[in-house]
């Protein structure tokens, strides 16, 4: 954070000073309740509601309490403590992160979709990193609460910002918006997820087109022209420069040519009338897309083509995303057990496709969550998508994936297939089986520590 004089601050949030002083530097900032205070000179927006623990305020001392809170109450701050009482801390808030953001006239990208979040933000910070100082959310944790101490993380030497948006219910995007203020906005993709938060499919594109609405008036949206729920998104009235990646004649950052390599994909890039060799780590067309979102948007910040894409050829892929590994009995292991979601699944059994010929496939399946009223449905159609492959096994773990199992059954696969609701004794079922002519995909959602131990367990390393 760039530190601002507490005087400073009273002053823009025209607050009264109840007690302490004013004439020291506030380096952080926090919503109190919501964020850990760990640091020494923190600002905390503590709301009328909270129950205030002065002491350990006082202990992180000087601090500064920015509050609407009783006066009384306010009174009880300890000598290390700066109060200043505002008349409504919501627009004491905003007005403060509007304030801090205008500090700043740097790119700030924001990236949202149903997958390739994660991977295309730490692609731009890859590239760009060699000579700038990014400020990036961290890993895939994306919850709109860590939205402010993300954009606190900004300050006098940061270059240029990526964050990605976490999105659970509708308008979570458009509340990171108003903290980000993005400069640039990606859609990776729109697929299927979150329908218990946003009722439907319709509800969850509106949620993920919040995106254009929030992006500064004189931004620049990058959409994948090949992807059919993107095209649904509302664009009539964004006034901004749009940008389109993808496979088809129609994109700005186009690939052609694309193909299996070692450890990773070649393709061509086609843009601005030009066409580039380029190689990304990590296999997979949805891989390539990525790599895509991720030129256009640093080429936007006025980064060299041919310079981003040798640094994209040494970014290294995250650890269980389409994770290969050596497994025991001389087998390959695939561990995706990130996330689990239609949309990515189809694109693990893709890169099966190429990878999985001539091997006997083995796909482990654990339950997709966070499908509402369509879990059945979806659940079905990963079903008939399996039923659809040379599989040799299928195993399904949990009661929402049994449909999954259920389905292929019912479509004809010839695979052979089990349906349990633990890890428990898989392993030692699937040790007869794992060898070299094995390949296994472990999908399963992020929050199941059992299917990422399992995962874990059957590479040979362990």
């Amino acid at each position: 954070m760039k530190p601002l004089q507490v005087k400073a601050v009273r002053k823009l949030l025209q607050g009264d000073l109840i007690s302490g002083s004013e004439e020291w530097y506030v380096k952080d900032a926090i919503y109190y309740n919501r964020h850990d205070l760990t640091k020494r000179h923190t600002l905390l927006f503590v709301s009328r509601s909270d129950a205030v623990n002065w002491h350990e305020i006082n202990q992180k001392g000087p601090s500064l309490v920015i509050s609407d809170q009783p006066i009384d109450e306010l009174k009880s701050a300890l000598p290390n403590t700066t109060v200043i009482k505002v008349a409504s801390l919501v627009q004491s808030y905003w007005k403060f992160i509007n304030y801090y953001r205008s500090l700043f006239t740097i790119p700030v990208v924001t990236i949202t979709g149903t997958c390739g979040k994660t991977t295309t933000k730490d692609m731009i910070k890859h590239i760009l990193s060699k000579d700038r100082t990014v400020q990036a959310s961290v890993s895939s944790k994306n919850e709109p609460r860590r939205s402010f101490p993300y954009l606190m993380g900004i300050d006098e030497k940061t270059d240029a910002a990526v964050f990605e948006h976490g999105l659970g219910n509708s308008g979570n995007i458009a509340h990171q918006c108003m903290i980000y203020q993005p400069t640039i906005g990606i859609i990776t993709n729109i697929g299927v997820h979150h329908l218990d938060g946003c009722q439907n499919l319709e509800g969850y594109i509106r949620a993920k087109s919040e995106i254009v609405d929030g992006l500064k008036e004189d931004g620049t949206l990058i959409l994948n022209a090949d992807d059919e729920n993107t095209r649904k998104v509302p664009i009539q009235s964004f006034k901004g420069k749009i940008i389109y990646f993808g496979v088809g004649m129609q994109s700005d950052f186009r690939a052609s040519t694309i193909r299996f390599v070692n450890q990773g994909m070649a393709f061509h890039l086609h843009c601005n009338k030009r066409i580039y060799r380029a190689y990304i780590p990590g296999y997979g067309e949805h891989q390539v897309y990525n790599a895509l979102a991720a030129l256009a948007a640093v080429n936007e910040m006025g980064m060299d083509i041919k310079e981003a894409i040798a640094r994209l050829a040494t970014y290294e892929n995250m650890t269980r995303h389409l994770e290969f590994s050596d497994g025991i009995g001389g087998s390959t292991i695939i561990d995706d057990t990130w996330t689990n979601n239609p949309t990515s699944i189809e694109a693990a059994l893709k890169v099966l496709d190429t990878i999985g010929k001539g091997k006997n496939v083995i796909l482990v399946l654990g339950d997709i969550n966070r499908l509402g009223n369509f879990e059945k449905k979806y659940h079905r159609e990963i079903g008939s998508l399996v039923a659809k492959r040379k599989i040799h096994t299928l195993i399904t773990i949990g009661s929402k994936a049994e449909e999954i199992a259920r389905q292929a059954i019912q479509d004809g696969s010839k695979a052979t297939i089990h349906i349990v609701q633990e890890v428990k004794g898989l392993k030692e079922m699937l040790e007869p089986v794992l060898n070299s002519d094995a390949i296994l995909l472990i999908k399963g959602p992020m929050s199941s520590r059992s299917m990422i131990e399992f995962a874990s367990s059957l590479k040979d390393n362990q």
